[in-house]
């Protein structure tokens, strides 16, 4: 099962990509995560549907300085990934 994740409120500049991945490594959870233009986080997340629950999970909570106020996702047609991977802005 592949996610489309859309995080908003404070997570850039808060470590919330490194969470993210730190999470999606210790879950086996495959994808990318990357930071928006407009201040949102854009992840793709491949996995196991108990795994990727879990995970949106962890992503509702963020590491300490960030707030997620809204994770919006969405089943898209299954990707294959290698690994989690943070893109660069």
């Amino acid at each position: 099962m592949t996610l489309h994740i859309i995080v908003s409120g404070i997570v850039q500049k808060v470590g919330y990509r490194k969470f993210a991945k730190k999470k999606a490594d210790e879950l086996g959870i495959t994808g990318s995560v990357k930071n928006l233009k407009d201040f949102n986080v854009e992840i793709f997340a491949n996995g196991d549907a108990e795994f990727l629950e879990a995970f949106i999970s962890l992503l509702k909570i963020g590491p300490e300085r960030a707030r997620a106020d809204q994770v919006h996702t969405q089943a898209i047609p299954q990707k294959q990934f290698h690994d989690f991977i943070i893109l660069k802005d």
